[in-house]
């Protein structure tokens, strides 16, 4: 819980005091009574009676018949106010843009949706030829390359020795099984906990009008999808 006397003097101890509560009754397996509360935080009731009076007012926490306090559904539903991907495409679509315009390639981006890759965004090539993959598209997760990657940086692959190799390689690259010529490049879109929130794909097909040859491609691919993780607030490691 927080320290009360730590902070910068422009601390709000309201709020302090709001957010404790509100922590401790996230992480309690039943009712807790204001005594338990103040008991919990170590401060007294009195310290705590007009915060838990507010939050109960506003709906963030409901109390009992026997008086006890309880965490409401309220945070969930603020949380879901903002579609959750607004903030992933508006990261992207810059990135994106620069992606294809330099590697003459279309690239889309993919999210896990359940047990399959949900492909959310995708810039179109600027070239006459060209391989896309339409918004809204779903492969399955254990199919694709994409696939492979997401699970394999999103921390649920451990001991999976397929996922480390693409952890020592920083990337995964397979020929489309579905389309002869198309070569998928993918790296992690990793967000502020170092895990994949997304994979930026580029479908590479090598004809007449690619300028761009493939070393290249996945250079460029990787720069877009430190960007973007960037822009979601992950600090890029130095390299070595």
């Amino acid at each position: 819980m927080s320290d009360p006397d730590a902070g910068p003097g422009y601390a709000a101890p309201a709020l302090e005091k709001g957010l404790d509560i509100l922590e401790l009754l996230a992480d309690a397996a039943g009712p807790l009574t204001q005594r338990e509360i103040a008991a919990a935080l170590d401060r007294s009731v009195g310290q705590l009676f007009r915060v838990l009076l507010t939050l109960e007012r506003r709906g963030f926490a409901v109390r009992t018949e026997e008086g006890g306090y309880l965490l409401s559904d309220r945070l969930f539903e603020l949380a879901h106010r903002q579609e959750p991907r607004r903030g992933l495409l508006a990261a992207a679509a810059a990135p994106m843009r620069r992606l294809a315009e330099e590697i003459g390639q279309s690239c889309n981006l993919g999210v896990p949706e359940g047990d399959v890759v949900r492909v959310v965004a995708q810039a179109e090539s600027p070239t006459p030829f060209g391989f896309s993959v339409r918004v809204g598209a779903a492969f399955p997760l254990a199919d694709s390359v994409t696939g492979a990657v997401l699970r394999a940086f999103g921390g649920d692959a451990a001991d999976d020795p397929s996922a480390a190799e693409l952890q020592r390689l920083g990337h995964g690259e397979r020929a489309d099984s579905l389309h002869s010529g198309v070569t998928d490049v993918v790296y992690p879109v990793l967000g502020a906990d170092g895990r994949a929130v997304a994979a930026l794909t580029v479908p590479y097909v090598s004809t007449s009008y690619s300028a761009v040859g493939l070393e290249a491609v996945r250079a460029a691919v990787a720069r877009a999808a430190e960007e973007i993780g960037a822009t979601l607030g992950r600090r890029a490691e130095p390299r070595g």
